[in-house]
């Protein structure tokens, strides 16, 4: 019985070791609600650093799978790419990661059924405007290189991000949409902002002709993208796009 109590003590303290190590902890739960009640769950990660000095503002838009109201969907592909050791240590940064309600969108683009043509509308969705409500929020409470705030998205949130780079042109320092689109009437718009655009040659559920078009339609912007299309690879362009140490080292040199 001693043994048993022994083993099931050594048991214990494993699991809570691994939970305690798990990325998902280094975030923490938060939530902002505005002055009409409105509300917009987030997990933040902070920079592992106490100094004085400002850090960059990644924010990660995740795909339709993850909506609700749980506040940890959201951390189940790509934004723990930012959390790990060895990026917190060479890329130090704020990074928050909002959870987009059910039956709801980051992006409100009208788009064609018959074509991939998407045009934006004059108003964000409520998840967009509270986030930027939330980044306003928080350039003026946190240690913010306002220069230095980066915007990355997959699926639906690689659509959000190229509705937030559109409304809000000069907010932004540089974007990476992974499997997105958007309006490419609106190139010219945000042709100064650094963009690397990533996919998957045989998505069946975002066409890449989505990206191919962007990339041409900025290409003729005179912008001068970064374009990653990979071969064989479906929707899950983003385990490639986000485990990618070239694009990381990229993103955190940007600056506007």
């Amino acid at each position: 019985m001693k043994h048993l109590t022994y083993l099931l003590i050594f048991i214990f303290s494993a699991s809570l070791q691994t939970a305690v190590s798990q990325p998902s902890s280094k975030f923490s739960n938060n939530k902002y609600i505005n002055e009409k009640g409105d509300t917009l769950l987030y997990r933040q990660l902070f920079p592992d650093a106490d100094t004085l000095r400002k850090f960059p503002l990644v924010i990660f838009l995740h795909g339709s799978g993850e909506r609700g109201n749980d506040n940890e969907a959201q951390l189940k592909w790509g934004v723990m790419n930012f959390a790990s050791d060895e990026n917190m240590i060479l890329y130090p940064a704020f990074v928050i990661a909002p959870q987009c309600p059910s039956n709801m969108s980051w992006s409100n683009f009208d788009r064609d059924r018959n074509s991939t043509q998407m045009k934006l509308q004059s108003s964000p969705t409520k998840p967009m405007q509270l986030l930027i409500e939330l980044i306003d929020k928080l350039k003026k409470t946190l240690r913010i290189d306002t220069t230095r705030i980066y915007i990355t998205g997959l699926s639906m949130g690689g659509f959000g991000t190229y509705d937030a780079i559109m409304r809000y042109p000069k907010l932004f320092a540089a974007a990476v949409p992974v499997c997105g689109g958007g309006d490419i009437s609106k190139a010219s718009a945000i042709a100064h902002i650094p963009i690397w655009i990533f996919h998957g040659a045989e998505d069946p559920s975002v066409s890449p002709v989505y990206s191919l078009e962007m990339l041409q339609a900025l290409t003729k912007a005179g912008a001068h993208p970064g374009f990653t299309q990979y071969p064989e690879v479906g929707h899950f362009s983003w385990l490639g796009a986000y485990s990618d140490p070239l694009m990381i080292e990229w993103l955190f040199r940007q600056r506007k």
